[in-house]
């Protein structure tokens, strides 16, 4: 499948790389505002086929797309040091405006996959701008917090000194600060995680999970103080969505989606987990959640919703 990226800045640059390293794709098209930044990137990722998939990597414009049938959109500006993901809300949602309808005009097949920040919003008005254009809104899919369940994970296997391709734990809501770690939903092979914690005398005490919840929650910035941006996580993150999409695999993922209904908040874009499939997003499920757990999703849709209010979302 060819696989279109907007935006060849870092994050742009490290979806790419990884659909290469990972075998993702047939083709890549690199599209960006400065042309130059486009080619080089191209080229660099293209001289690294011979290590991984041999496939086609070139810059274009916007009708070099037709025939995608993924575009990864990361375009947009950087977030600074200190600045939330919500902070870039109204200097993102206007390059938006301009290139969504440009991309869905060259390749109305293709599945958006979003990860410009806050990219729940984002997400909320790349959907609106593909239901004005006739595009389902399960083909316009979040990285939401793909990113954040894959760090839960990282640091609670490491705690329990485990795999973690062997846990299951998801985060919800918001990829930002009022996010939720699933702590009631977290599974250990087949065993709830108190059972496993036990089981192999770890400790799971409330500072225990205090710690891995500040490790979840503050690692964007920690990143951005150390190197400026995050980008090598949410370009694996992305290319796992694009596999499963091109494989067809029914993929159980933390994606943001538009909702009509959470928790009482109307019409609210974040993360639950998804089924990603060749069509998109083909189911959305709702995890039984404690009271407190449903509290904090319900704020965190309350945030989103406001931010949405802010740049005329509906």
């Amino acid at each position: 499948m060819k696989i279109g990226v907007v935006g060849t800045g870092l994050v742009g640059g490290a979806c790419a790389n990884a659909c290469v390293l990972r075998a993702v794709g047939t083709e890549l098209v690199l599209v960006d505002h400065y042309a130059d930044l486009a080619m080089a990137q191209a080229e660099d990722i293209f001289h690294a086929t011979p290590f991984a998939r041999a496939m086609p990597v070139r810059a274009g414009s916007y009708d070099d797309l037709q025939g995608c049938g993924i575009v990864m959109v990361a375009a947009g500006v950087n977030q600074k040091p200190g600045e939330s993901r919500l902070d870039l809300l109204k200097r993102n949602a206007d390059i938006f405006r301009r290139i969504i309808p440009e991309i869905i005009k060259a390749a109305p097949q293709a599945i958006l996959l979003i990860a410009t920040n806050p990219v729940d919003i984002m997400a909320h008005l790349a959907t609106e701008v593909a239901l004005e254009n006739g595009i389902e809104a399960r083909r316009v899919i979040g990285s939401g917090t793909i990113l954040d369940t894959a760090r839960f994970r990282a640091l609670l296997a490491q705690h329990l000194g485990i795999s973690s391709h062997s846990i299951h734990a998801y985060v919800l809501g918001e990829h930002g600060d009022s996010e939720l770690l699933q702590w009631s939903g977290v599974t250990v092979g087949t065993v709830s995680l108190p059972v496993f914690a036990a089981d192999m005398r770890v400790a799971l005490t409330q500072t225990v999970k205090d710690e891995i919840d500040r490790g979840v929650r503050q690692a964007a910035a920690r990143i951005i103080r150390g190197k400026g941006a995050t980008y090598f996580g949410i370009g694996a993150g992305m290319a796992r969505i694009a596999k499963g999409i091109i494989e067809n695999e029914q993929a159980v993922i933390t994606c943001t989606q538009l909702h009509p209904d959470i928790e009482g908040v109307k019409n609210v874009a974040l993360s639950l987990p998804v089924i990603i499939n060749a069509q998109g997003v083909s189911h959305v499920i709702h995890p039984p959640l404690t009271e407190g757990e449903r509290q904090a999703l319900a704020q965190s849709a309350a945030i989103l919703r406001q931010a949405a209010d802010a740049i005329g979302c509906r």
